[in-house]
């Protein structure tokens, strides 16, 4: 059962920013559409490499390539290349005064690629790239600028993935535009450390769903706003889905509730998997695992006892050091 959200599954498109699928539909209705994406900054740029905007024949926008300041432009030109079905580079130069107005303390240079749907970007590579994202597989958007060839890879640029960076490939004119499903943070166990995790990783960036069965601990009232599944937690997390975006926190103790799911994620491709308990709770949840038939290797994967060791005291510096592992695992791998 689900309680206080609509199905937290639905981790599509609505977390993304969705450019890439508005620019589809907007093809598709015959309105015309082009795609303009950041491809190189230096200095102060106002949007990371890879950010993209998507423009229509008639001029309407979706997204942003540098916070405004140069947005005009590239409409202008997206327009013009639109007439002309072919792609376009653009290079700007952003002011320091541009740069201030939209926060930042200097200015930059971005490069922007403005390509056609249909003419320059076929529509059958932009609708593949689509189901990819609303299935949450990860994918990389792959166009050489010399030979402009297109295509889409699902596997390597390992590096590119694992960090969310866009950008070219070494020495060549090949640019890779990552498109990776949004976070998404799993806590079974509606505990003390579980009220101050939630908040902490919403903000990093994660979409957080809580699982606890036993109704007084995942109440409304503990957390506000929360999205809670009081279903058990082999069963919830089957539910969701486990992927390579997904992280598995388990914060109750018990194994009747931590086990199943630890198993489920054992079978999966999630990137974390962390356990709150002593030394010695771990040992003996190592001993359960090991007689279940996981291999030393597999049982290695969890992070147990769970967080850095910054000498956490109470539930929100614990908190504060679970976050701090997975991101040194996403971003690092180890």
């Amino acid at each position: 059962m689900t309680k206080h959200t609509t199905d937290p599954k639905a981790t599509t498109i609505r977390d993304f920013d969705a450019i890439p699928e508005t620019a589809l539909a907007w093809h598709r209705e015959g309105r015309r559409a082009a795609l303009a994406t950041v491809i190189q900054t230096w200095g102060s740029a106002p949007r990371r490499t890879g950010a993209q905007l998507a423009i229509s024949g008639s001029g309407e926008i979706e997204g942003s390539v540098s916070g405004g300041c140069v947005e005009g432009a590239v409409i202008t030109e997206a327009l013009e290349a639109l007439d002309e079905g072919k792609s376009r580079e653009l290079e700007f130069g952003v002011s320091d005064d541009d740069a201030f107005a939209v926060g930042l303390a200097c200015g930059g240079t971005i490069r922007v690629l403005v390509e056609p749907v249909g003419s320059a970007l076929p529509e059958a590579l932009l609708a593949e790239l689509c189901e990819a994202r609303a299935a949450r597989r990860p994918v990389a958007y792959v166009v050489d600028l010399d030979s402009q060839t297109r295509a889409l890879a699902y596997d390597g640029h390992e590096p590119a993935f694992r960090m969310d960076r866009s950008g070219f490939v070494e020495d060549s004119r090949s640019f890779v535009a990552i498109h990776n499903p949004p976070l998404r943070l799993l806590v079974v166990g509606a505990v003390h450390i579980a009220q101050a995790l939630l908040p902490m990783a919403r903000i990093a960036g994660y979409d957080p769903v809580l699982i606890d069965p036993r109704g007084a601990f995942g109440s409304e009232a503990r957390f506000p706003g929360e999205t809670i599944l009081d279903d058990w937690p082999d069963e919830a997390v089957t539910k969701l889905g486990l992927d390579t975006r997904t992280a598995l926190v388990l914060l109750t103790h018990d194994p009747k509730l931590d086990d199943p799911a630890i198993e489920a994620a054992l079978r999966s491709k999630v990137f974390y998997i962390g356990a709150l308990g002593s030394t010695r709770t771990h040992a003996k949840r190592v001993a359960r695992l090991t007689e279940a038939g996981f291999t030393e290797a597999e049982i290695a994967l969890i992070h147990g006892p769970i967080g850095l060791d910054i000498g956490a005291s109470g539930p929100a510096e614990i908190a504060v050091s679970i976050l701090a592992e997975m991101t040194r695992v996403l971003r690092t791998g180890a």
